[in-house]
């Protein structure tokens, strides 16, 4: 479903050396240069003409052949071995002609003359055909290899010279050179000629075919070697020319009938480079036509038909390196190139306009796929269509059509619903009146119902003017009409006459139209592509109320149009952020995929788009690649994402284990998409090669239309999307959420209306939310809204059950197949409610005992047929365990027959029940359904008699003893202390066994009162901050520092566990690089063998791997691996892998699930919630207990253990799916600092005392980069910080802060190479504030360092940044436009980025601050910034100062015992 579309056309003329009438020809053509000769046949004179052509006079480069007086040139082909002509002439003679020089050379002479010349593909040999018959095969080094004859009688056909010169036959070569077909008479008096094939080698005749009446020297092989085209005389009453194939062995395989008038001749036949086009020249009365057929689907159709005037004797030739550029030439010396390109016969409402001759062929794919040739209706056109135009607008639906007789089509199409009316009908269409001639128009579009745009092409001297009195130069014209239509519209029938073209404008363009489309989004508009790929916008005249015609053309900037010619253009309509705009797409000769001025893809082979909305914006855009695989790309990610990244440059990776969701694999080899089908369908349409249609659903547009659906409340639409893409019918539920499907669930039920349907989505809900897992980024999901529904604690499963048996009992009338639904959504609950289910189902049969007349009854299922459905959806003896609870006697034995129970088994049972008194019935069924405390409620009501019963059972199960306790109230009836402590230690004693030591440490404290024991349990179960806090309280010396001792214990061991763990990891990711390099490097191997690495077994990939290291990383020995263990592991690859997967993801090297399973254990080397938990605890226990060294020490190795495992997994991650290796990146030490980078913004880390951290600001100045990092988190108990000043490529970066170095002179000092800092009872004494706010357009970032001098002097020093708006590429937005203080940014990242980093460098102290009263021990402690400069600073000993903008020092207060402060903004 294509159409063949000419997209440039250029026409040159030769300049003749000679005034004399000269006329072309033969021509030849050079591959490698890209140049074209041609012979003319009178003054034997060799013309060049190089390609690409311009539409000017080509300049005229020739030379002239040496020959005899009276000698012609009779043929002429390119050797590119020799890089010259070889030339035969009519004398006989064989001539190479260098072009350079022009210089000939007289090869050899060969009798009869020469009518024939032919190198072979490969250029090794030549073959000639002399005037007598024969056939010489030579070398390139002019030595025969072998002669013989092409005909049959030759001693008739050489008896004289007159008859030998009458002879011509021409040659054609199979693509691989191994034969070769001539055409030639089968006698001297004879007109049937017979196709030949001989084999290269031998010269013997491998073949030849029937005699016929063939056309001329119309003879070409197919390149691939299937078929040899020839032309014949039909024998029918209508002498229309036949095009016949004849296979190698001179068999006829098919043909077609050559339609036109009856006189036609085809002259010559040309196939194309790909073997795809076909080629002829058919010479009728009138005029000379050339032909372009192509075949698909068992039907050839014709394309495009190109007219020249009769006495041009139009030849044409195909480019070798390019399959759809074609080279027309006449023998006046116009030279024209067309330039095709294939375009999707399928519109943008889903139909189909295939051009076949003077018909369009129209199939709705909406209604059904119908393959051509077949359509539902057809057009026919007074000649062959050449170009069309389709208009679907509000109800209008407008088709134009120029033909190769000049003339302009316009029918206007009914109502696509009344299409299938029409079908199987042929519908005439006539003429539109105009004065143009549309016979070189080209790229035909509607700017609107009234108005077409196209470009016409108008050649210098040409006879035929587009409009006749127009005086117009050679070039190209973009051209405006009117159309107008007489007749009045009839509704469902085609309007197919009555229209007229005027022309309202016309425009000169520069340089040659590659293509055209209208703009969707602006009306009367068009997008016009010149060459070189630059784009301007085309706007109707008659929408232009002033101004001049050339303000039409406005010029686009560069980065919307393409970096190359796209012949290839579409523009549709979509939405960025809400706004309406046009999408514009280019593909290029080279399958690259242009948009906005960037290259998306570079090996798209088709493309279409598909729309969702109910606007037809464009929502998805589809493209197959040239590997068969087809992408499904949202227009979001085109215009904002990185598409590398998500699609990985559309090359779908090697590593099958790996799921790829954003691919589809496209069955058949060299399939192309056609079309899609918008909206609900979401279909896409694929054409093989052999033309059938093939109509697939890809879930993520499936998935979008459902969504779409939810959206709009379509439930009934969406659910039968869901049934019939078989989709989880969880989508409807877990869309938005369920909690809000649970307020549209009463909408739900409305819509469906049937039950069959509900009842199926009703047994398909389930809790997992599959929007996350199943189809996790397949489709977007809207924002969350939150819902007001009270859900009294119950699951998605329960809840939304529930709602849908309210909506159920709401809004569908009663009968027996809504009882069944209600009774699903309760069985299908979370658990099942089968005690309600029951009781529903009690109510039947009560209604049945009592034979109640009741009309409702007919409303109901019977009780058994209810019962049997709840035994169907659940297992028989959970229904008979809840038909026990209910103490239903009958309705559980009814229970019991209807699941084909044993009444041997269940009949003494319930007999026994009976039996009882209603109480002990009661507590014996509660006992055997293990509910306790119902037990022992009924048991206690038995009174008196029962107490030792309730007793022991109390006894038996703990957990009733608070129940025991509410029940016996007399003093008399509880248990003594000993007794109650008896008990406890035996509870405690056997939650210590049961792996539950810290339930066990509450009952030793509570009701023991044993601190030690508890504690030990505390220890036990790692709560060590519990443990240490209960040794607080009591007071106990030796149980803390027992709680150390454990602490230290445990650290000791935790800092080898994670040691341990570090090296485990460095193991399995050397190994994991080893497995996968030795996997991508047999990949590529097979690759380059022209093998596909998916289908190599996975067996084979990883003996291979393991073969070639002979070592493992589990054990320590060797391993040999033979041909008979690989194959014995080969077949049993399914058994291995179950194995596999039922051991639990065991690693065993040289395995087939290596590679993963290592992926997945070094997953599950991190760190739990739960012992990140353990391990905070055990830092703040040690913390609180002075073992600072050791908590640091843990700390660092669980932050080092943590930061490897991380950098693992994600280096593991990013390499499965990617086939390079770069050993420089893909290191564990490159990753760590990847993760480290992270580490600020990151949760994973929040297990960690910040107290024990490094550093907590740190100040990055890097020059390439140019931005300024600020970082810092603040702890809550004490202010810390450390200044640390990086360096880049070895040059230190200039210090802020020179007075430094006054203070810190000596080396024993503070203040250390890059690091400032100094040590105090609390840690770190060097502390910090951070000021930033904007004033005018200025980022001004103050930063105050305060820390005690050596000589005893308390210091605050505060730097101040000037960062420049102009300087500023971006910033985070802060709270407050005045201020934003450490307070505000707590524990977040504050980010600035400059483009000249000599301001950061820059930066000097603006003031200072010195205490004079101030002792060495009064340090200061705290201080804060009040804003715009201003300091409040306070000591340990009660000393406050403030200081700010003023030079001078503002005020300071003397000692206080007591000192309460608070801060605002510039003022205390």
């Amino acid at each position: 479903m294509k159409n063949l579309k000419i997209y440039s056309q250029l026409t040159s003329n030769l300049q003749f050396q000679s005034k004399q009438e000269e006329t072309l020809s033969l021509s030849a053509f050079d591959i490698e240069q890209n140049r074209l000769f041609f012979s003319s046949s009178s003054s034997n004179v060799i013309y060049t003409l190089h390609l690409p052509l311009t539409h000017q006079v080509t300049k005229r480069v020739y030379g002239e052949v040496e020959l005899e007086p009276g000698d012609s040139i009779t043929s002429m082909d390119y050797l590119m071995e020799k890089e010259a002509l070889v030339v035969g002439t009519w004398s006989g003679y064989l001539l190479l002609y260098i072009v350079e020089d022009s210089f000939t050379q007289v090869v050899g002479r060969v009798e009869g003359g020469v009518r024939s010349i032919s190198p072979s593909p490969d250029g090794a040999l030549l073959a000639v055909i002399t005037g007598f018959g024969k056939i010489l095969v030579m070398t390139h080094d002019w030595e025969v290899l072998y002669e013989t004859t092409a005909l049959e009688d030759v001693e008739t056909t050489v008896a004289g010279k007159s008859t030998a010169y009458l002879f011509e036959s021409p040659i054609s070569w199979r693509g691989d050179g191994k034969y070769f077909a001539t055409l030639s008479e089968c006698g001297k008096s004879s007109s049937r000629k017979k196709i030949r094939v001989w084999e290269r080698e031998s010269g013997a005749l491998h073949a030849s075919s029937e005699s016929k009446v063939f056309m001329g020297a119309a003879l070409d092989w197919m390149p691939s070697g299937a078929k040899v085209a020839a032309a014949y005389d039909s024998m029918g009453d209508k002498k229309y020319p036949l095009i016949v194939f004849f296979e190698r062995n001179g068999l006829e395989r098919s043909s077609f009938t050559v339609d036109g008038p009856v006189d036609g001749i085809v002259d010559m036949l040309k196939w194309n480079s790909n073997s795809d086009i076909l080629a002829a020249v058919v010479r009728y009365k009138e005029y000379d036509a050339v032909k372009i057929w192509t075949f698909s689907n068992n039907h050839w159709y014709l394309k495009q038909e190109m007219r020249y005037l009769r006495k041009d004797g139009v030849k044409v030739m195909w480019d070798p390196t390019k399959s759809l550029h074609l080279i027309c030439w006449t023998t006046g010396g116009k030279i024209t190139t067309y330039n095709f390109v294939w375009i999707t016969a399928v519109m943008e409402n889903s139909t189909a306009f295939v051009i076949d001759n003077n018909n369009i062929l129209i199939s709705p794919l909406a209604l059904f796929l119908m393959p051509p040739p077949m359509c539902l209706f057809s057009l026919k056109f007074p000649s062959a269509v050449l170009d069309m135009a389709f208009l679907s607008k509000n109800s209008t639906n407008l088709l134009a059509a120029c033909l190769a007789d000049g003339g302009l089509c316009v029918a206007e199409l009914p109502s696509i619903d009344t299409w299938e009316e029409l079908e199987g009908k042929e519908i005439t269409i006539e003429a539109a009146c105009s004065e143009m001639n549309f016979l070189s128009f080209r790229h035909l579009s509607w700017l609107d119902s009234h108005i077409l745009l196209g470009v016409s092409y108008h050649e210098l001297g040409n006879d035929l003017s587009p409009e006749r009195g127009m005086n117009m130069f050679q070039g190209f014209y973009l051209q405006e009409f009117e159309i107008v239509c007489s007749e009045g519209r009839v509704a469902g029938l085609v309007t197919s006459s009555g229209w007229s073209a005027r022309i309202t404008n016309h425009l000169h363009l520069e340089s040659p139209v590659i293509a055209m489309a209208p703009n969707p989004a602006k009306g009367c508009s068009a997008f016009v592509q010149t060459d070189g790929g630059r784009l301007v916008e085309y706007t109707s005249k008659l929408h232009i109320t002033t101004g001049l015609a050339e303000q039409c053309i406005q010029k686009l900037d560069y980065d919307i149009g393409f970096s190359s010619s796209c012949p290839w253009m579409n523009v549709v309509c979509i939405s960025d952020n809400g706004v309406l705009k046009p999408f514009i797409l280019g593909l290029d000769s080279n399958n690259r995929l242009h948009v906005r001025g960037r290259i998306l893809c570079n090996n798209c082979s088709s493309l279409s788009f598909y729309s969702n909305s109910a606007d037809n914006l464009m929502t998805h855009l589809i493209l197959t690649t040239k590997q068969d695989f087809l992408f499904i790309v949202d227009i979001e990610d085109v215009l904002h994402e990185d598409l590398d990244v998500k699609y990985g440059n559309f090359v779908r990776g090697t590593d099958k284990n790996k799921e790829d969701k954003e691919s589809i694999n496209i069955w058949e080899r060299g399939a192309k998409l056609v079309g899609v089908l918008h909206g609900d369908e979401a279909a896409v349409v694929l054409q093989t090669n052999r033309g059938n249609l093939e109509c697939i659903y890809p879930r993520k547009l499936v998935l979008q239309s459902i969504a779409n659906a939810l959206v709009q409340v379509r439930f009934k639409d969406a659910l039968l999307m869901v049934r019939r893409h078989r989709i989880d019918f969880n989508v409807i539920v877990d869309h938005s959420g369920w909690k809000v499907f649970i307020e549209s669930a009463r909408e739900f039920v409305r819509q469906v209306n049937n039950l069959s349907y509900i009842t199926e989505f009703v047994c398909s809900v389930k809790a997992e939310n599959v929007m996350e897992t199943l189809y996790k980024n397949v489709v977007s999901l809207p924002c969350q809204i939150n819902s007001n529904c009270i859900l009294d604690g119950k699951g998605k499963v329960s809840s939304v059950l529930l709602a849908i048996r309210k909506a159920l009992e709401e809004e569908m009338e009663e009968s027996p197949l809504r009882e069944r639904c209600i009774l699903t959504t309760l069985a299908r609950s979370e658990p099942p409610a089968l005690e309600e289910a029951l009781k529903r189902i009690k109510v039947i049969r009560d209604m049945e005992l009592l034979a109640v007349r009741d009309p409702c009854r007919k409303s109901f299922p019977s009780a058994e047929e209810a019962l049997k459905h709840l035994l169907w959806l659940l297992d028989s003896d959970a229904v008979f365990d809840s038909a026990l609870g209910l103490y239903d006697l009958n309705l559980a034995a009814i229970v019991a027959l209807n699941s084909q129970k044993d009444p041997k088994e269940f009949l003494p049972f319930l007999q026994g029940l009976e039996r009882m008194p209603p109480v002990i019935m009661q507590y014996t069924i509660d006992l055997r359904l293990q509910r306790y405390e119902s037990a022992l409620k009924n048991l206690a009501l038995g009174g008196d008699a029962y107490y030792e019963d309730c007793i022991n059972l109390v006894k038996n199960n703990p957990q009733l003893f608070p129940l025991g306790l509410q029940l016996f109230t007399d003093a008399s009836k509880r248990m003594g202390e000993e007794e109650v402590l008896r008990l406890a230690n035996e509870l405690c004693e056997e939650l210590q066994v049961l792996g539950k030591p810290g339930e066990a440490a509450k009952i030793a404290l509570e009701y023991i009162g044993d601190a030690a024991s508890g504690i030990r349990c505390f220890v036990n179960a790692r709560e060590w901050e519990e443990a240490l806090r209960v040794g607080l309280l009591h007071g106990r010396e030796d149980l803390i520092s027992e709680v150390k001792d454990a602490a230290l214990d445990c650290a000791s061991t935790l800092i080898g566990e994670y040691q341990e763990g570090l090296e485990k990891v460095g193991k399995y990711l050397t190994r994991y690089l080893a497995v996968r390099q030795r996997r991508v490097v047999l990949a590529a191997k097979l690759q380059s063998e022209y093998r596909s690495f998916s289908d190599v077994d996975d067996d084979v990939a990883s003996e291979s791997s393991s073969c070639f290291s002979g070592m493992s990383a589990y054990t320590t020995g060797t391993r040999k691996g033979s041909a008979a263990s690989i194959n014995s592991r080969a077949t049993s690859k399914g058994r291995e892998m179950r194995r596999q997967k039922h051991r639990g993801g065991t690693i065993r090297a040289g395995s087939p699930g290596e590679e993963i399973a290592l992926v997945e254990h070094l997953k599950g080397m991190s760190m739990t919630s739960g012992a990140q938990r353990e391990l905070r605890s055990l830092l703040l226990t040690l913390l609180m207990l002075a073992s600072e060294e050791i908590a640091r020490k843990l700390q660092q190795a669980g932050d080092t253990y943590q930061l490897a495992q991380m950098a693992a997994v994600r280096l593991a991650e990013d390499t499965m799916s990617n086939a390079d290796i770069d050993e420089k990146t893909q290191t564990l030490e490159h990753y760590i600092q990847i993760i480290h980078s992270e580490w600020p913004l990151s949760d994973v880390f929040s297990w960690e005392s910040k107290v024990l951290l490094p550093s907590l600001l740190k100040w990055f100045i890097v020059k390439e980069k140019h931005y300024l990092s600020l970082t810092f988190r603040m702890e809550t108990l004490k202010l810390l910080g450390m200044l640390e000043i990086s360096e880049y490529h070895g040059r230190r970066i200039k210090k802020m802060g020179k007075q430094f170095d006054d203070y810190y002179s000596n080396e024993n000092d503070v203040y250390k190479g890059d690091k400032l800092c100094a040590e105090s009872n609390y840690g770190l004494l060097y502390s910090f504030n951070i000021e930033i706010y904007y004033w005018k357009g200025e980022a001004i970032v103050n930063i105050i360092f305060c820390e005690v001098g050596k000589k005893g002097m308390n210091i605050c020093t505060m730097y101040q940044l000037h960062i420049s708006k102009a300087n500023i590429m971006w910033y985070c937005e802060p709270v407050s436009n005045n201020l934003v203080s450490s307070k505000q940014w707590l524990g977040n990242t504050f980010v600035i980025k400059c483009q000249k980093s000599e301001e950061v460098l820059d930066a000097a102290p603006i003031k200072t601050w010195h205490s004079p009263v101030a002792k060495q021990a009064d340090k200061l402690t705290v201080f804060f910034s009040l804003g715009h400069g201003d300091i409040l600073a306070c000591t340990a000993g009660g000393l406050v100062a403030v200081f700010g903008n003023s030079d001078q020092f503002l005020h300071e207060v003397g000692d206080a015992e007591h000192l309460g402060m608070g801060f605002g903004y510039g003022n205390v």
